[in-house]
């Protein structure tokens, strides 16, 4: 599985693989090239990028000493795939910021912008005006993927924080550019405020034809939610859902689908995986998005291809020539070229990568042929034969229960049942806590909807559903169950809409809360 096993002729000069001198050139080679190709693509271009790193980036050629590595012991991408990787530890915070880029000079011209530092001091990243055109790039083939129509007039609303953080500002860059290529497309960045987006859906939606609406999936949600309660319709629109920062369900996505009148969810809905580190990385597709919802009904199949895990994770496309994905036991290292080029870098996340080939024959192995569920989907004209790399979420979006991992996601597919998501946002914060014989237990924060408040009843149905799934979803909970009875029950504690403590507004959610 995966991209390192690709070798080039040894000891050739890397082959510089072609750039895409314009998006007429960009989708031409999405349409023309194959699984192979790409393979190909990915090779040189990593060996290409050593090359130019080993020679002109200060902080790895003295990474490169310290490992005692030589330059020109690195010939092909088999070679690359022995090398140790970077973090922000070994790499990023032991180097200034200068010989971190390019010649060591901050005399290039870059964007800079700061992880949130959820797992400790944030980090700052530069990026070259090239990784925007490149993401601009991702952003219109999601676009041409998607039922909207390109000569219409278009209202791009952009969800995501503005300040420091990397998200918003590069989705207003992604479709600034597009509207200078020619796209009817409007923007407004209002960013983590609802009451001006609802504003905007009121006062500006109604003079445009389409509607783009990007942002964190329970922010976009809560504020669907919220224009539907108000009376906003969204059937005079056609309506796509941009997402990014976090992984959802299938059953998430049905959901918004349902609210919004979404024409299709497979092309309407798409979740994009990105970073501070380097900006658009990989995307859903409508064929990756189908891929995921076939595996999902098949327990084996899922196993096969993600692992035997209980989780579900993003499965997504990428474009080679922009970044790179390995995954060698199960941790996703990325390469990329931007003002601070990264060579297989560990980004903290877990998951695996295929080549487009790879994937289609592993299902073909458990009788399922993608190419023909792609035509009886409608999606065959959509179909890239880009590699894949799926994406779990962090070990530490998680929380503990003796021993176990407990996941959001399994609680969050609860809070989505017809009983339960008319009183309840959906926004949840999971705690490992100790009651006064210090025997540990799971604490479930719960957000109640405007002017609801839970009942004994209510809470008791819910509780009795969550202990169902995750004793469905979690062998290990499951154990555990049996062994402590009631005990192992998690305690359920409602809060009002947008309390401070756990659900403040105009922030992330957090869906896991540690304990000082």
């Amino acid at each position: 599985m995966g991209l390192s096993k690709t070798v080039l002729k040894k000891k050739s000069a890397p082959a510089v693989s072609r750039k895409f001198s314009s998006p007429a050139n960009f989708f031409n080679a999405l349409r023309a090239r194959k699984s192979a190709d790409w393979t190909r693509e990915q090779a040189s271009n990593l060996v290409a990028l050593f090359k130019r790193m080993a020679l002109d980036v200060p902080a790895f050629r003295h990474f490169l000493r310290e490992n005692g590595i030589r330059r020109d012991s690195i010939h092909t991408a088999e070679d690359i795939a022995s090398l140790p990787a970077i973090t922000k530890k070994n790499y990023l915070q032991k180097n200034p910021l200068a010989d971190l880029l390019w010649h060591g000079s901050m005399l290039s011209p870059h964007v800079l912008t700061s992880t949130s530092g959820s797992t400790g001091k944030p980090t700052y990243f530069s990026r070259s005006h090239e990784v925007d055109e490149h993401s601009s790039l991702i952003h219109e083939l999601i676009f041409r993927t998607s039922s909207l129509k390109k000569n219409e007039s278009t209202l791009v609303i952009v969800c995501f924080g503005m300040g420091v953080w990397i998200g918003g500002l590069i989705t207003y860059q992604a479709f600034e550019l597009m509207s200078r290529r020619g796209y009817p497309i409007s923007i407004l960045t209002p960013g983590i405020n609802k009451t001006e987006t609802l504003k905007a859906l009121t006062d500006l939606a109604p003079h445009y034809k389409q509607i783009i609406l990007a942002g964190y999936p329970p922010f976009l949600k809560d504020v669907i939610d919220e224009a539907v309660a108000s009376g906003i319709t969204f059937d005079k629109h056609r309506v796509k859902l941009l997402f990014a920062a976090e992984a959802f369900t299938e059953t998430f996505r049905d959901h918004l689908a349902e609210k919004v009148g979404l024409e299709n969810p497979l092309t309407d809905a798409i979740n994009i995986y990105g970073s501070a580190d380097i900006g658009t990385m990989a995307f859903e597709t409508p064929f990756s998005i189908l891929a995921r919802r076939l595996a999902m009904k098949n327990t084996k199949l899922f196993a096969d291809i993600f692992g035997g895990a209980t989780k579900t994770p993003t499965l997504a496309q990428y474009v080679p020539q922009f970044v790179s994905f390995e995954a060698p036991n199960g941790e996703i290292l990325l390469s990329g070229d931007s003002a601070l080029p990264l060579m297989r870098y560990s980004i903290g996340d877990h998951g695996g990568v295929y080549t487009f080939r790879e994937l289609v024959e592993r299902f073909k192995a458990h009788g399922i042929d993608l190419m023909k569920e792609a035509r009886a989907a409608g999606i065959r004209r959509h179909v890239y034969e880009l590699p894949f790399v799926y994406v779990f979420e962090r070990i530490d979006l998680a929380t503990t229960l003796y021993g176990l991992q407990v996941y959001p996601e399994t609680i969050k597919e609860v809070l989505l049942k017809k009983n339960f998501v008319d009183n309840l946002t959906g926004k949840l914060a999971l705690s490992t806590k100790y009651d006064d014989n210090q025997d540990q237990y799971l604490e479930i924060n719960l957000e109640q909807k405007p002017k609801k408040e839970a009942g004994k009843a209510f809470a008791s149905k819910l509780l009795a559903e969550i202990v169902k799934s995750l004793r469905e979803k979690n062998s290990e909970f499951r154990e555990l169950s049996d062994f402590l009875g009631k005990r192992s029950e998690p305690r359920l504690v409602f809060w009002p809409y947008e309390d401070p403590l756990y659900f403040k507004p105009g922030t992330k959610q957090a869906w896991v809360v540690r304990q000082s």
